[in-house]
């Protein structure tokens, strides 16, 4: 099997790479961070990169791309940390609004390649612990349209959307698969509240209530839909973490290679050299795991449910190891304000517990294994 990036995805990558290191340094992504992480003007940048169109169709005005091109990117933003909402306005939103109407595809898709419109899922609330089919959100017929009652949290980048992708259900109980619907709830809409509020890695988050709040249906008995969604978003997280871990990786053996401890640089130490060994090999198994979540997203539903619940848990846990081992390896300086270490250390954090954290994959991955209880003969 041929591993090998094509010509485009290297030039993609340049081209990511190159804006992150002349227009997107640590002292402005600080900045941003410190004035509350509000990044519609880094968005507006990725958009004139063309990066903002990648996984919108050619006719909706996108490049039509696929999950390596968009795993290529979310890596390079990793490494240069940027905290705009890319992943979920750029790449969640058109796999969601593909099982859209026409009229909606028409009315948003263009603005989302073009970055006029930043539209974002909106659908984790207070007693759901990332199950996806555990939706309280009512949605109920009003004339010829739809109106949704209800809350949801962390909404990323809420109070700077343009529009909302809102799972509701239309019938059954509270956890049932079916009866979920997805909506789309334009900003300003009559009975939409959103509070907005930095978060700890310097970007921006959301809690938004809706009460009789008018809506555009995007799908009926849409799970399938949303868990396609959920599934590219896991994807761009396991790519942008494994970028996130990359730098931090460097950072950490630059300082033990310039940081000196009874006259010698700590870099010439075997211990620590072995956890910097130890960090490598998990940095590596988070990669190859980020490469099958994108290979496995064209995949039957159910295999690709499983591929992606592996992969998260599996970077979930190299994000964990790589972060804690890089700032125990800075001593004190690790966890300062000051210092570039400590905010790749946050954003791993976030990521962790991005559409699921890892205690919760590994429950999605268990209970995908029934058959064979985990062994294989």
């Amino acid at each position: 099997m041929d591993f090998d990036f094509t010509d485009d995805q290297e030039s993609l990558r340049d081209a990511v790479h190159r804006w992150v290191d002349k227009g997107f340094s640590f002292e402005r992504r600080h900045g941003i961070a410190k004035a509350g992480g509000r990044t519609r003007e880094v968005y507006a940048e990725l958009a004139e990169l063309g990066l903002t169109s990648l996984a919108v169709p050619e006719a909706q005005g996108g490049m039509g791309f696929g999950p390596i091109e968009a795993m290529v990117v979310c890596e390079e933003l990793g490494r240069g940390l940027v905290n705009a909402p890319y992943a979920n306005g750029a790449l969640v939103a058109p796999a969601l609004l593909a099982a859209a109407p026409a009229d909606v595809q028409s009315a948003w898709l263009p603005k989302i390649a073009d970055a006029s419109a930043l539209v974002v899922l909106a659908h984790q609330e207070r007693a759901a612990r990332y199950r996806l089919n555990h939706v309280t959100t009512k949605a109920v017929k009003a004339g010829d349209g739809w109106t949704i009652s209800g809350a949801k949290s962390i909404v990323p980048a809420g109070d700077e959307a343009d529009a909302f992708i809102v799972p509701a259900r239309t019938a059954d109980a509270d956890a049932d698969a079916a009866g979920i619907a997805l909506f789309l709830v334009a900003k300003g809409a009559a009975g939409l509240q959103v509070r907005g509020y930095p978060t700890q890695d310097g970007a921006r988050a959301a809690e938004i209530t809706l009460a009789d709040t008018p809506a555009a249906l995007i799908a009926l008995d849409a799970l399938p839909v949303l868990e396609t969604g959920v599934d590219v978003g896991l994807a761009a997280v396991c790519a942008e973490a494994v970028g996130v871990m990359d730098k931090l990786v460097a950072i950490t053996a630059e300082y033990m290679n310039t940081r000196k401890q009874f006259g010698v640089a700590i870099s010439s130490f075997q211990a620590l050299r072995h956890r910097m060994a130890d960090v490598k090999m998990q940095l590596e198994l988070g990669r190859s795991m980020s490469y099958y979540a994108s290979l496995k997203l064209g995949e039957a539903p159910a295999a690709r449910r499983r591929a992606l619940a592996q992969a998260k848990y599996q970077l979930g846990n190299s994000m964990r190891f790589v972060g804690q081992q890089c700032i125990q390896l800075h001593g004190g300086i690790g966890v300062t304000d000051e210092y570039i270490g400590s905010h790749y250390f946050k954003r791993l954090t976030m990521l962790e517990m991005s559409f699921g954290d890892t205690l919760h994959q590994l429950g999605e991955v268990s209970s995908r294994m029934q058959d064979t209880a985990g062994v294989f003969a």
